[in-house]
């Protein structure tokens, strides 16, 4: 494969996850107010918020290793196309959808169509080597980032034609997405290089048995669980958060989740190619870990909207943490089982994006409830804070424990 051929492909996959992330952040500023069509009770808007987004989840983790298995031996692009197909048709059904059942029935469909980015970090995977995967993997976050820059800021301004208006608006980018694929995305794993299905490989729950075996990269995967959870608290909390504390509009929502698409992008596709190569891939996790619990307390007690954003962009640099995390792990694993490994990598994320939610709205539900004996709406920042230094934790304890096996196997 030449240099311009791959670079291409990077491209090609940056726009199918771009148009993605574009049709999910379209819904964030204006999921609460989807819920307020149904209750005008708080705490029913916020519980029904945190389901909403744990359902998905949930369906993302039983459809990830499917999906994974399935590009494995039949190739990315076609199981790609498929799942964004499905999923543009389902956000048709969820904006017409009339009750909270079949809105809910809508969510789960689209989580199951909705784990492509599986797919996606196989294709990625497939295209890069050692020179250039750090990199690419920050492409992945950039193209979320960019993502969220004008999702949000879409969603926001189209929120006051309707609640159905921002369904659609994600539908259309779905299905924009699918045609794009068609038209300009190669295969990128060979026939030579793809696995007989097995039915084993499509357990969701197989799949993290065998990924948290004990092995070299072991701690490295519980860290990247730990992570997913601790992230999941901005697009479980933001909306909430910034509506009860500041009195923001769906329109200020989506212009600040915009700012953090924008600092995220600059964080995941720019500064990896400059900072990692100068750090070193372990020690950017450790410094971007640590900066990741700095920002979440910072989130918690900021008091006025426009810290918000300074504290934002401070934070800039702890997006190296991933990037970092995703290259260490799939360093480890031949070319023919990525798509495995980043089903089950997707399944974790998915397991934690499962828990999350509840967690995150439970807390954020227990401190601002009228019966609460303290008012702190930052609460769940402070936990995201917490998860974080647990992360950080089995980092350096990773670090020590590799360190003394390396000197005991070298008789030092």
């Amino acid at each position: 494969m030449t240099s311009t051929s791959s670079q291409a492909r990077v491209r090609f996959i940056f726009f199918t996850i771009l148009l993605d992330a574009m049709g999910i952040g379209i819904l964030i500023p204006v999921m609460p107010d989807i819920f307020r069509r149904f209750s005008t009770d708080a705490t029913d808007v916020s519980r029904y918020y945190g389901l909403f987004i744990g359902v998905y989840a949930l369906m993302q983790f039983v459809a990830a290793p499917v999906l994974g298995a399935l590009s494995d031996r039949f190739g990315r692009r076609r199981i790609l196309l498929i799942s964004l197909l499905g999923a543009g048709l389902d956000y048709l059904i969820m904006a017409f959808a009339p009750n909270l059942v079949l809105l809910f029935i809508g969510r789960i469909i689209s989580g199951l169509t909705g784990a492509s980015m599986t797919v996606a970090s196989s294709y990625m995977a497939d295209i890069s080597d050692d020179n250039n995967r750090s990199a690419n993997f920050g492409m992945i976050g950039a193209a979320w980032g960019l993502g969220f820059i004008t999702g949000p800021m879409i969603g926001g301004a189209i929120g006051s034609l309707g609640p159905t208006a921002p369904f659609v608006a994600a539908a259309v980018l779905n299905l924009a997405n699918f045609l794009f694929g068609i038209f300009v995305l190669p295969e990128s794993l060979p026939e030579s290089m793809r696995r007989r299905l097995e039915w084993r490989r499509i357990n969701p729950f197989a799949a993290l048995v065998k990924i948290l075996r004990p092995s070299p990269i072991l701690v490295l995967l519980w860290i990247y669980f730990v992570v997913f959870i601790a992230g999941q608290v901005h697009p479980v909390n933001w909306t909430l958060y910034t509506q009860l504390k500041f009195g923001w509009t769906a329109w200020e929502v989506g212009v600040s989740l915009s700012f953090v698409g924008v600092v995220f992008a600059v964080a995941q596709g720019v500064l990896p190619r400059y900072v990692i190569p100068k750090l070193g891939e372990p020690r950017s996790l450790t410094i971007g870990l640590f900066l990741y619990a700095l920002a979440f307390a910072a989130y918690a007690l900021a008091t006025q909207g426009w810290m918000i954003y300074a504290i934002t962009a401070a934070s800039c640099l702890s997006g190296i943490a991933m990037p970092a995390l995703q290259s260490i792990i799939t360093k480890g694993v031949p070319m023919n089982e990525q798509g495995e490994l980043q089903g089950s990598l997707v399944s974790l994320g998915s397991l934690a994006s499962i828990i999350a939610p509840f967690a995150y709205t439970e807390l954020f539900v227990r401190f601002t409830a009228p019966e609460s004996p303290i008012f702190f709406p930052g609460a769940a920042y402070i936990g995201a804070t917490v998860i974080c230094l647990v992360a950080l934790g089995l980092d350096l304890l990773g670090r020590s424990s590799t360190v003394a096996a390396s000197r005991a196997s070298t008789g030092a």
